[in-house]
């Protein structure tokens, strides 16, 4: 059964809680997953933490990697990339791209990401992988991985430059403003540390 996302307007406190990790002997979470698969292929997303449809633990479905927006609305196009307890081992490098969220409403703003990302995680057979993702995948990947420890997006933007921006809206700033690489080697947790706010 397919369920509905959580919003800041509806449960923000939800949101901010840690995810659990993942008991492989409990497989409900195959069912989880299953929920997860459901509202990504119903809905425009890249991705989707499973504590955004109200499972606290720590699984991420990806349907989408590229910032080729044409993906997000052809309903045929999905990766299927399923991550269980990841763990991002090093991150560096900066880039900026335009973010929203299905928990977030219409707020939108531009965040500070990695360029690359090197992250273990678990399969949906229980088998241990690691990988290191660059580019745009790594923006992805970073907002999930965000949920499973309570931070929003817009946890990584100045209040002021949160904008209110609608699907066409955002689509039309990323026509203007694509994703962008500013270095593929600098020290991003600097960067990150002098951005966050305190939750």
């Amino acid at each position: 059964m397919s369920k509905n996302r959580i919003t800041i307007l509806d449960n923000e406190e939800y949101l901010r809680q840690i995810s659990k990790q993942v008991d492989f002997n409990d497989e409900s979470y195959l069912d989880n997953i299953k929920e997860l698969e459901d509202y990504c292929r119903n809905n425009v997303v890249w991705a989707m933490a499973s504590v955004q449809i109200g499972v606290p633990k720590r699984i991420i479905y990806v349907k989408s990697t590229t910032d080729d927006l044409s993906t997000l609305s052809n309903p045929n196009y999905n990766e299927e990339k399923i991550l269980i307890n990841p763990t991002i081992l090093e991150r560096k490098g900066h880039t900026r791209f335009l973010e929203a969220c299905a928990s977030c409403l219409d707020n939108s703003g531009v965040v500070d990401r990695p360029y690359s990302v090197v992250i273990e995680y678990y399969d949906i057979n229980g088998k241990l992988l690691k990988e290191t993702i660059k580019g745009f995948e790594a923006t992805v990947l970073s907002h999930e991985y965000d949920h499973l420890n309570g931070i929003l997006h817009l946890d990584l933007i100045d209040k002021a430059d949160i904008m209110q921006l609608n699907v066409e809206q955002r689509k039309e700033y990323r026509e203007q403003h694509p994703y962008e690489v500013i270095s593929e080697t600098c020290d991003y947790d600097e960067i990150r540390n002098s951005k966050l706010n305190k939750i």
